[in-house]
């Protein structure tokens, strides 16, 4: 299973790598038919960005949810493991978490503004 992880992040990794050089300009197609050029551009440029700062900010709440997942099991078996100190456990993990989630916020806010 965490081969197939790691495999799926490099390949998403790799996506996002080359997604400039898929939606770079022809060269060889900047002479003839610049009009046609410069109104599929227009069209299809504001669709770009806002796919782009969609694929952020699902890429932003995966993140804070897998955070907030690994930070809610590691207090529970804390507090399973020594059930004495379970109040402090979960005050640390409530300020973790709110943490992540103000990070996620200002993620999220930077995405959509870059529409």
């Amino acid at each position: 299973m965490n081969k197939v992880v790691r495999i799926l992040t490099l390949l998403l990794f790799a996506i996002c790598l080359a997604s400039p050089v898929v939606a770079d300009d022809d060269p060889a197609a900047a002479g003839a038919g610049q009009d046609t050029q410069e109104a599929t551009e227009k069209a299809t440029g504001g669709v770009n960005v806002l796919a782009g700062a969609a694929i952020g900010a699902g890429l932003v709440i995966l993140g804070a949810g897998f955070g907030i997942g690994r930070i809610g099991s590691a207090a529970v078996e804390s507090q399973a493991r020594q059930p004495e100190v379970a109040g402090s456990i979960q005050t640390a993990m409530i300020i973790a978490a709110a943490l992540i989630e103000g990070v996620t916020l200002f993620a999220l806010i930077v995405c959509l503004l870059a529409v």
